[in-house]
């Protein structure tokens, strides 16, 4: 079990449940197969930084990354196909991967991941009904333009 897909495991998990103690977290952790000492979790949760509110422990709030895809999509994205459940979108050459950052950092809840290469990237959604709304969305910001 690597470290980031633990680190990738406590964030779905304080994303989808109110866990308030170390104990909530590492039982939660232990039902989905990731066993976790306390000191393990004591340094996930400061490398992640976590911080614990009336509500659970939450993300503090990303430090600036970059562009938003609304902007690098209005500059770098030439077209958007859909292919069933997956969405492609066409880049500049040498853009698809900062568009694709750009991407991941909106956490869009319909989005299950993306792939990108030079000029491609492929954005995957979990149903043909939502990679439609996924084309929807990437389309916007080009045809504001």
């Amino acid at each position: 079990m690597s470290k980031a897909y633990r680190h990738g495991q406590i964030l779905k998990l304080i994303r989808a449940k109110r866990l308030h103690t170390q104990e909530d977290l590492a039982r939660e952790l232990q039902h989905s197969g990731i066993a976790a000492t306390q000191v393990t979790l004591s340094r996930d949760i400061r490398e992640l930084r976590l911080v614990k509110t009336t509500e659970g422990y939450s993300e503090m709030l990303p430090e600036e990354t970059g562009p938003s895809f609304v902007t690098l999509a209005a500059e770098f994205l030439h077209d958007v196909r859909l292919a069933q459940n997956l969405v492609v979108l066409k880049t500049s050459p040498g853009h698809a991967n900062s568009v694709a950052v750009a991407l991941d950092s909106e956490d869009w809840p319909e989005v299950v991941g993306t792939l990108a290469g030079d000029d491609t990237i492929l954005v995957i959604a979990p149903d043909n009904a939502t990679a439609e709304k996924v084309r929807q969305r990437c389309l916007a910001p080009i045809e504001k333009t």
